[in-house]
C-alpha cells in the first residue's frame, strides 16, 4: 500500500504548528490540556503570592493596631462569642471537596462516568456552600462591623482593602471553579469523554481544584491564625 507524501511528512511551517498545537501531542510526557493548566496555576501562584507578600508587608509596616481575627471573625451562638467558628466551617467544606474531588478522579480513570460525575457535582455544591458563607462573611463585616476597603473602624484602615481584595479573588476562583465542575460533570453524564475515550479532563479540573483548596490554606494562615 502506498503512502501518500502527505502523510510521510508532517506539514511544516505555519500548518505544521497549528496541527501540533491543536493535536492531542504530549511534552515531557504530559498531554498539552495537562501542561497548560499547570502552567496556569503557577502563572496564578505568582499572582497569589503578590498579593499575600503585599497584605504582610502592610500589616507589619502600618503602626495603627491590627484587628484581631478572633474577634472580627466570631459568630453569637446561643449568647456565647465563638472565635473563627464560620472560618472552621468554610475551611472543613473546602477541605471535604478536595477529597470528593480526588474520588471524582479515581472513578473517571475506571471509566465509571456516573460517579465520576456525581462526585463532581458534590465537589461543586460543597464549593457553592463556601461561596455562599463567604458571602455572609462578607455582610456581616460591611453592614454589621462597618468595615470598607477604604477604611475599617476596628483598627489600621488597610485591613479592609487587603481581605476583600484577596479573599474576594479567592472567591471568584471557587465561583469560577463550580462553574468548570458542572460543566465536566454535564459532558460526562452525556458521554461526550466516552466517545473519545479519553475522561483525563476530569483531572485537569481536579488539578485546579485542589490549587484553590491549596491557596486558601494560605489565606486562612494569614488572615485568621496571624
Amino acid at each position: 500500500m502506498a503512502i501518500s507524501p502527505d502523510a510521510a511528512h508532517p506539514a511544516g511551517g505555519w500548518r505544521g504548528f497549528v496541527a501540533d498545537w491543536s493535536s492531542d501531542r504530549t511534552a515531557f510526557r504530559v498531554s498539552w490540556g495537562k501542561a497548560m493548566m499547570w502552567i496556569f496555576l503557577l502563572s496564578d501562584t505568582f499572582v497569589f503570592g503578590c498579593f499575600l507578600i503585599g497584605y504582610m508587608t502592610v500589616r507589619m509596616s502600618t503602626t495603627v493596631a491590627w484587628p484581631n481575627p478572633s474577634i472580627v471573625f466570631g459568630l453569637n451562638v446561643g449568647g456565647v462569642e465563638v472565635p473563627l467558628l464560620l472560618i472552621a466551617l468554610m475551611t472543613f467544606v473546602l477541605i471535604t471537596s478536595s477529597g470528593t474531588m480526588a474520588m471524582a478522579v479515581n472513578y473517571a480513570y475506571q471509566r465509571d462516568r456516573y460517579r465520576a460525575a456525581l462526585l463532581m457535582v458534590i465537589t461543586a455544591i460543597l464549593g457553592e456552600c463556601f461561596v455562599g458563607m463567604q458571602a455572609f462573611e462578607w455582610s456581616k463585616l460591611i453592614f454589621e462591623e462597618g468595615v470598607r476597603p477604604w477604611g475599617n473602624p476596628m483598627g489600621a484602615a488597610q485591613f479592609g482593602s487587603a481581605f476583600f481584595m484577596i479573599t474576594g479573588f479567592h472567591g471568584l476562583h471557587v465561583t469560577a471553579g463550580v462553574i468548570y465542575l458542572m460543566t465536566v460533570a454535564l459532558k460526562l453524564t452525556r458521554g461526550d469523554y466516552e466517545r473519545g475515550g479519553d475522561y483525563q479532563i476530569v483531572e485537569i479540573a481536579g488539578l485546579y481544584w485542589h490549587f484553590v483548596d491549596l491557596v486558601w490554606v494560605f489565606i486562612f494562615a494569614f488572615f485568621y491564625l496571624w
